[in-house]
């Protein structure tokens, strides 16, 4: 082989080396790119990892904080409708704040059944028959209007008025209305009119409409 020859063999060797060098390079810098992706994804996961398990000992401690809520609920707001549980609890703030109550009624029943009216000048009271099977799901609910906003609880409205044989005072009105707002069943007074007497303006008559909630 003469020297000529030799050194365009060897030319073209170097020239190969020099392509397959760029070549590996190429690739070496594909997969790189290939990994620094597959890492940065696995970092967006871990990171969201990282925050769903912050959120949820979060959640667990506001768990823990919070247990004592939903007794507390259950004390507040009442589980039922009893009616007449609500009218004798009514009558007895009425009485001890020197109010008579003339009526006590309920909206109408969708079972069938009418509103209740209730109570007279005297001491007792009574109700009108309850619908049939008390502890059905459909009979819970009849009556009721469900709160916006609050899943699961239920408005039950109360119409009040007073005895117009025995009206009463301004101030003894305004403590019967503080006794309604320490029960627990009248949480809400919607409306309230006072019609004084023409011969004695002191004296009032009164009608209340109460929102009642209720948390079957």
């Amino acid at each position: 082989m003469s020297v000529k020859r030799l050194y365009f063999v060897l030319l073209g060797l170097i020239g190969l080396l020099f392509i397959g060098l760029v070549a590996g390079a190429y690739s070496a810098n594909n997969l790189l790119s290939q990994r620094a992706d597959s890492l940065l994804s696995l970092k967006a996961k871990n990171q969201a990892l990282t925050q769903q398990q912050v959120g949820l000992k979060q959640a667990q401690k506001d768990i823990q904080k919070y247990a004592g809520l939903e007794e507390i609920a259950h004390v507040v707001v009442p589980e039922d409708k009893d009616q007449a549980e609500a009218v004798r609890e009514l009558v007895n703030i009425a009485g001890a704040n020197g109010v008579v109550l003339g009526s006590i009624t309920f909206p109408t029943s969708t079972l069938g059944g009418t509103a209740a009216p209730v109570g007279s000048g005297t001491s007792s009271t009574t109700v009108t028959p309850k619908a049939p099977s008390a502890n059905s799901a459909t009979n819970k609910l009849s009556q009721l209007v469900a709160v916006k906003g609050l899943p699961g609880v239920y408005q039950l409205t109360i119409n009040v008025t007073s005895d117009a044989q025995h009206p009463a005072t301004y101030n003894q009105i305004i403590s019967f209305l503080g006794g309604l707002e320490r029960d627990r069943r009248t949480a809400q007074v919607n409306s309230i009119s006072l019609q004084p007497l023409a011969d004695n303006p002191k004296l009032l008559n009164l009608t209340l409409t109460l929102n009642e909630y209720i948390k079957p």
